[in-house]
């Protein structure tokens, strides 16, 4: 019935039709029938696909004023929506056209301004579906009643907990509510369904952000049981896989690391061409399709790596013990073998699965010491040493042909954060990254390249990673930007790759070199997964997908289980590839959103932390840089990457005015201009810890 009205109404001659319409047009006529029409009708009212007007007519929601998407809602109470299906712009909702909805709802919006030139802006009318069912926050009390005080910002509206539904919550106590009323005499109504503790206990305020990203922080007793009962890799296991244990083959990982998922091999070929062995754990062996484990796996996406703690996506018997690639034991791989010439070019590949031993475990900071000249590690490592050399000069013929095509290389700083034993953040770092680490980047890089290329050709359904070409008004930016920052770029909306990586390479060591990498980094799409392959902008690769870290990322599973399908079982039935066409838009649509999820949550951790070590420093004074200028003030990052805010207030010399195209500040009477990379001098006035928010003053 649904099928057949969606099909009248697609019709230009009965795009709308009323309910005896339908019944005429559909010769429905029995009693029911008629139950069927006005059940369909009522269906796809509710799932927002057609609209019933003031005349009683139906038509589809596509020929009306009306659109449905998602909700991205601000803290200062204004949104967006997303519209489905559609790459026009955003709707702009205004605080007062919010009605009710909450940041991630489903909404059906009513558009009344979307004239040329002017972004759209709508009204928000029904909310579709919810999206939050449940509220993190801190309890405190008001006229005898609890109050949430939530800790997502975007929630205006009261929070009440009645005393019968506290569930022993106390006063201060950080808890997950869940909302049993969205709209009560204008208020949320919830009941506590969990109490996280006490917000000045130890660990609270993480494991707060955890839950609040509906991420489990635990396994649950059944998952435990399936990943228990892998103890060791066994004769049978080992059946009909290549055998590599005699091989020197080597992780390098971080000093920190637990789980190894990636193993290398270099050598130099007789004819001057170097072999590039790299072995990635077959965790798909054990994770078998639809299993317990499999399930676990895809309701995670990612494992997410904290200040201080893990929350893996497979327990810890597997990602710490049966998978990971540790030295002198057997361990199952899918090994991706190349040849490559001197101008970085593969010549033959072969992808395979295998069993290793590793023959030692290496960490970046012991190569990069042996490369500086190290002595004692020299010694220690003699037998490795003649590879290193080799890794290392294979990685810089494979960073100049990356160069070659236009692969653009960001340069960002990563912090380090050290806790101590209370959790608090005593000290902040940042992330080194040397020679070895940029051997390991340009061997995964590689790899996830030639197996994606390896499948393309073959036509067969697959995970790509993707990364589209920058939209033109955010490139248009960044030429204004970079002009007026003094430096060109040949093109306007349309810049290739390697202009790009040109201007980095022009602003490398200027004071520009930060404000520039940020701009040009804000002005990217964001790389997600996909069915279908458009190519990665940033790395200039036609093919790209991961394939490196099954440990820790669902895709990089599902590449190998579809390796092990297609090639190792050899099945390339019709059967197989309908269902992997069914099913791969659902995987990579979750594995973006649990990546995406997973970098919110760990962002808003570390910006946590970091405010809780600078508070140490209120009313002290450091230099900085200006990584971002708005209309409100600007932002200042320190050498130590913690960042925080200049109001615009703070800023009492001038009257300052901004400047929305070149994203500059400007003064009125002296004509002080404030603009993203310029060094200041600030002092810490104010933090808010939980919030992760930091507060400077220029002086």
């Amino acid at each position: 019935m649904k099928e057949k009205i969606l099909a009248l109404l697609a019709n230009e001659e009965t795009k709308k039709c009323k309910v005896d319409d339908f019944k005429t047009l559909l010769d429905v006529s029995s009693s029911e029938d008629i139950k069927e029409l006005i059940k369909a009708l009522n269906q796809l009212t509710e799932e927002a696909i057609v609209i019933e007007n003031n005349a009683f007519e139906y038509t589809l929601i596509k020929h009306t004023n009306y659109v449905v998407g998602q909700l991205d809602l601000k803290e200062k109470g204004f949104g967006f929506v997303v519209v489905e299906g559609s790459d026009n712009d955003d709707v702009f909702i205004r605080k007062e056209e919010i009605n009710g909805a909450m940041n991630l709802d489903r909404v059906l919006v009513y558009v009344s301004k979307n004239k040329s030139g002017v972004r759209p802006e709508g009204t928000i009318k029904r909310v579709i579906e919810r999206k939050y069912t449940h509220i993190i926050g801190t309890l405190k009390f008001l006229d005898g009643m609890g109050r949430l005080i939530s800790d997502d910002k975007t929630i205006k509206q009261d929070i009440i907990i009645r005393n019968e539904n506290l569930n022993n919550a106390k006063k201060f106590d950080k808890v997950q509510a869940q909302i049993i009323n969205y709209d009560f005499r204008g208020k949320i109504e919830c009941k506590v369904t969990q109490v996280i503790g006490n917000i000045n206990q130890n660990g609270v305020d993480i494991l707060s952000k955890i839950i609040k990203y509906d991420i489990d922080p635990v396994f649950s007793e059944e998952v435990i049981r399936a990943a228990a009962q892998f103890e060791n890799v066994t004769a049978e296991d080992i059946k009909s896989r290549r055998d590599l244990r005699d091989e020197m083959i080597i992780t390098i990982d971080g000093d920190d690391s637990k789980d190894f998922d990636d193993a290398v091999i270099v050598k130099k070929l007789s004819n001057g061409n170097y072999h590039l062995g790299v072995h990635i754990a077959d965790v798909s062996h054990y994770v078998t399709k639809d299993s317990v484990l499999d399930l676990e796996a895809y309701e995670r996406g990612t494992s997410v790596y904290l200040p201080g703690r893990v929350v893996p996506m497979l327990p810890v018997n597997l990602s710490n013990h049966i998978c990971s690639l540790v030295p002198n034991e057997d361990r199952l791989t899918i090994s991706c073998d190349m040849e490559i010439d001197k101008s970085g070019k593969v010549i033959k590949n072969d992808i395979y699965p295998s069993v290793i031993k590793s023959y030692k475990r290496m960490t970046y900071s012991k190569i990069n010491k042996i490369f500086n000249g190290d002595i004692e590690l020299n010694n220690e490592y003699i037998d490795l040493i003649e590879m290193f050399y080799d890794m290392r000069n294979l990685a810089k013929i494979l960073k100049k042909k990356r160069d070659k095509i236009g692969s653009i290389n960001f340069e960002t700083d990563e912090a380090y954060i050290t806790l101590d034993e209370d959790g608090k953040a005593v000290d902040i770092t940042l992330r080194e990254r040397g020679i070895s680490e940029n051997i390991i980047e340009e061997f995964m890089l590689k790899a996830n390249q030639v197996v994606a290329e390896h499948v393309f050709w073959l036509n067969l359904p697959f995970i790509y990673r993707i990364h589209d070409k920058p939209k033109p008004e955010k490139i248009e930016r960044l030429v204004r930007m970079s002009t007026a920052l003094g430096y060109k770029i040949k093109g306007k909306t349309e810049i290739s790759n390697f202009e790009l990586q040109k201007l980095l390479e022009t602003v490398e060591g200027t004071p520009s070199e930060k404000g520039i990498n940020l701009l040009m980094l804000r002005s990217m799409q964001k790389a997600i997964y996909s069915e279908n392959n458009v190519g990665h902008y940033g790395l200039a690769f036609s093919h790209y997908t991961h394939f490196t870290s099954p440990i820790r990322r669902y895709p990089d599973l599902i590449v190998h289980r579809l390796l092990r399908e297609y090639f190792f079982l050899g099945n390339q039935s019709l059967d197989t590839i309908h269902y992997y066409q069914e099913h791969m838009p659902a995987i990579a649509k979750q594995a973006s959103e649990t990546e995406r999820r997973a970098m919110l949550l760990e962002r808003e951790v570390v910006d946590m932390k970091k405010a809780e070590y600078i508070t140490r420093y209120i009313n002290k004074v450091f230099d900085g840089i200006i990584s971002s200028v708005t209309s409100f003030g600007i932002y200042v990052t320190l050498p130590n990457t913690v960042e925080g805010l200049v109001h615009i207030s703070e800023l009492a010399d001038d009257y300052y005015t901004y400047d929305e195209n070149l994203m500059l500040l400007v003064g009125e009477r002296k004509k002080k201009i404030y603009r993203v990379g310029d060094n200041v001098r600030v002092k810490v006035t104010n933090t808010n810890i939980f919030d992760g928010e930091v507060d400077f003053k220029v002086i």
